[in-house]
């Protein structure tokens, strides 16, 4: 029988496939997450979620594998995992308040290929926040491996005054796309 597996070690990732119901294994990707010269947000997040979706199912060909990748978008321009605590009082400060958008990729592979792909995009509205309230969160650390430099599931759901479209998409899952992926290509089973 075909298994489910999520190529990624995002402990939020595998909170909303478990939230959903969902029997899944987690296998993460080794695939390279840099960006490519000139790569726009969305094709950077779809392209990064085909290629962690692609190296797994490379490994595990009888299963079908689930590669996702976030990306915040300000400006046009992708904002990164912050470096130091540095960088993030920086991110958190350009996104200070101001709409951003939250691109998640999405793929499931089966035999090495990436059977379909998709983005789901997100906007998110950060309160204005004193220079203080920036540092003070900065230093808590809870953004330091995220896209962005904020956890919208965590402390910083503090710093967001309003999202228009899907909350599961900003913490890195679009759970009701990641759903109906899943079903058009036999993957999930009887859900609910």
């Amino acid at each position: 029988m075909t298994s489910l597996v999520l190529a990624s070690a995002s402990p939020r990732r595998r909170e909303i496939l478990e939230t959903l119901g969902l029997a899944f294994e987690v296998d993460p990707s080794r695939a390279e997450e840099a960006p490519r010269d000139g790569e726009a947000p969305r094709e950077l997040a779809l392209r990064l979620a085909a290629d962690k979706a692609r190296e797994v199912s490379a490994r595990r060909p009888s299963d079908a594998v689930l590669g996702a990748d976030t990306v915040v978008v300000l400006d046009g321009a992708a904002l990164g995992k912050p470096a130091d605590e540095a960088e993030a009082r920086a991110m958190i400060g350009r996104l200070s308040g101001r709409w951003h958008e939250v691109i998640t990729g999405v793929a499931l592979a089966r035999d090495g290929i990436a059977v379909e792909t998709l983005a789901v995009t997100t906007r998110v509205r950060f309160a204005a926040l004193s220079q203080e309230r920036i540092a003070r969160y900065a230093a808590t650390g809870e953004g330091l491996d995220k896209a962005g430099a904020y956890g919208v599931q965590g402390i910083g759901a503090g710093l967001v005054e309003r999202i228009e479209g899907s909350y599961a998409n900003v913490v890195g899952l679009p759970a009701h796309e990641t759903v109906l992926l899943l079903e058009r290509h036999g993957a999930l089973g009887a859900w609910p």
